[in-house]
Order: structure tokens, then C-alpha cells, then sequence
């Protein structure tokens, strides 16, 4: 191989490589255009493979040096830089994302929780009018702890909080996971997810009000609830929004209809396990501590579940508005 003419016919291809991440390192990876990326991946690919032959040929100390802090350089902006950008791309989709998905799926939303609160309307007529009715949704072993004890379950625990904790994020993704898929079903299983949590939350709430214990339950729910409620709704509304292009396509096709809806509750999605996670995290261990006092649980409900509103509210910046 004639050295120095290779290195005449390779040399403008490093200078552009070297142009290329001087400015990337100045101003970022989005400084550049489409095709410069596209150009810069390319002669990263091509000076590796001139920096092989450079070591293969011994052609020198020096330009073998330059060569490899060229291909370490383009790796640290492509492969770094990708991976800071997809960190980027998750903090705006937090800071901007979610609450603009939630204000555009609002009425989905309102829905699923129309249709849980009814489940939980139906639980306290029925538990007041036929004490059987409850028997068939809640366990006959919490009835007798609240009925015939006067206590309440949420004891339990303490002691193994971050079993507990776990096991309560998981149950709850759960819930979550199946009244979002339930939307294949044309909405018909995430009806019935949302209405039997309403029904569950309806007979307890009925159970520990007739005997007395209404104050301390509520205390324990607040903290948690906050953010495990609403997002069992978004849940519920991002299944509805899937039945929505099955049922009520429009002016798409079924495929593109799902695709279409099917993309907004995977956003909803995104932001729910974060919540889920927290308010697991919180069920755990703030909300059956005897330490804090019932009215600081009921405090710390009501400012999370503010904060939620507030975050949820935030205005979205035009980069974020849907097609």
C-alpha cells in the first residue's frame, strides 16, 4: 500500500470528521442536521475501518494516536449522545408529555371514573339494604376483623414494609396493566375491571362507616390514594381510548384507528407506572404508620393529590400538540 497516498485520499474524509464533532461537542448532537448525522455516522464507520488498516500497515505511532481519538470521540457523540438524548426525550415527555396527553384524553378519563364511582355507588346501596351483599365481595375474614373486632387490617403491615411495598406496586400494575388491555376487548373487560374495584372500595368503605371506623380507614387511603386512584382512571381511560378505534374508528381504518388510540394510551401508560410506584412506595410505608397522626395523612392526601392537579394542568408547549 502506498502510504502517503492513502493517507492524501483518506485525510479530507478525518478533517470532515473532526469538523463534524468539534461542533457537536460545542453545541450538541442537535446542532446538526438530519443529513450531518446521517454524514457523521458514515465516516465513523469509515475511519474505524482506516484506523485498522492504519495499525495493520504500520504506517505510524502518531497517525494510528489520531486516528483512534477520532473514532473515541465520534463513538462518545453517537452512542453517548444518542442515550443523553433518549434520557432528554423522558424528562420532556415528564415535564410536558404526560399532563398534555391527560388533557387530551380528559374525557376518557372522566369516563372510566364515571364508571368506577357507580361501582361503588351500587356496593353502598346494596351493602345498606341485604348485609349479604357484602359477603360476596369482601373477604368473610376482613368482615369479622372489622365487625366483630373493631379493628382495622392495615396492621399487618408494619413490620415488613418493603414486602408489603412491592407486592402493593405490583398488585396495582396489575389492576392497571389489565384495565388497559382490557380495551382489546372492545372496553367490555375494562368496564368490568374499573366497576369491580368500585364495588371492593365501596363494601369496605360501607363495612368500616357502620362500624365506626370510617376516620382512621379514610387516613390510611388519603396518602396513597391520591395518586393510586387517578391512576387506575387513566388506566381505565387509556382501555377505553383502545375500544374507541375498535368500536368507533371514524374516519380511519380499524388498523390505523388502533394504531391512532393505541399510541395515546401507551403515553397514558408511561406516566401511570411512575405513580403507581410512588404511591406503592407510600402505602408501604407512610400510610399504616401509627408514628404519623391521622390528620397529617389526610394533609399529605389531599396536597399530593393538589400537586397532581397542578402537574396535570401544566400548559403544553406547541412541539407537544397532537395531529
Amino acid at each position: 500500500m502506498n502510504i502517503r497516498r492513502w493517507i492524501a485520499r483518506r485525510e479530507p474524509n478525518w478533517q470532515r470528521l473532526d469538523a463534524l464533532l468539534r461542533q457537536v461537542e460545542k453545541k450538541g448532537l442537535k446542532s446538526l442536521k438530519a443529513s450531518e448525522i446521517r454524514e457523521l455516522a458514515s465516516l465513523y464507520r469509515s475511519v474505524s475501518a482506516d484506523l485498522a488498516r492504519a495499525r495493520t500497515n504500520q504506517v505510524g505511532n502518531i497517525l494510528v494516536q489520531n486516528l483512534q481519538q477520532l473514532t473515541s470521540r465520534s463513538y462518545s457523540q453517537i452512542y453517548q449522545g444518542s442515550r443523553r438524548q433518549e434520557w432528554q426525550a423522558v424528562m420532556e415527555f415528564g415535564r410536558w408529555g404526560f399532563p398534555t396527553i391527560v388533557q387530551e384524553t380528559l374525557g376518557y378519563t372522566v369516563m372510566a371514573t364515571a364508571i368506577f364511582l357507580l361501582g361503588v355507588l351500587i356496593a353502598w346501596w346494596f351493602s345498606w339494604q341485604d348485609p349479604m351483599f357484602m359477603s360476596l365481595i369482601v373477604p368473610e375474614s376482613l368482615i369479622e376483623k372489622v365487625r366483630d373486632r373493631h379493628e382495622l387490617w392495615m396492621g399487618s403491615i408494619l413490620g415488613q414494609e418493603p414486602v408489603a411495598s412491592s407486592n402493593i406496586m405490583i398488585n396495582n400494575i396489575s389492576v392497571s396493566f389489565r384495565a388497559v388491555a382490557g380495551g382489546i376487548t372492545a372496553g367490555v373487560f375494562t368496564v368490568f375491571v374499573l366497576v369491580f374495584n368500585g364495588l371492593l372500595i365501596g363494601a369496605i368503605a360501607t363495612l368500616v362507616g357502620q362500624n365506626n371506623l370510617a376516620y382512621p380507614f379514610w387516613a390510611f387511603v388519603f396518602p396513597h390514594g391520591s395518586l393510586e386512584l387517578p391512576a387506575i382512571f387513566f388506566a381505565g381511560g387509556a382501555g377505553l381510548l383502545i375500544a374507541r378505534g375498535i368500536l368507533f374508528p371514524g374516519q380511519y381504518t380499524r388498523v390505523e384507528a388502533l394504531k391512532f388510540y393505541g399510541y395515546k394510551a401507551a403515553q397514558l401508560v408511561f406516566g401511570i407506572v411512575p405513580m403507581l410506584i410512588i404511591a406503592g412506595t407510600i402505602e408501604g410505608f407512610y400510610s399504616p404508620s401509627p408514628v404519623v397522626p391521622n390528620p397529617l395523612k389526610y394533609l399529605a392526601g389531599v396536597g399530593l393529590f393538589t400537586l397532581l392537579v397542578i402537574y396535570c394542568s401544566r400548559k403544553k408547549p406547541a412541539e407537544y400538540t397532537s395531529s
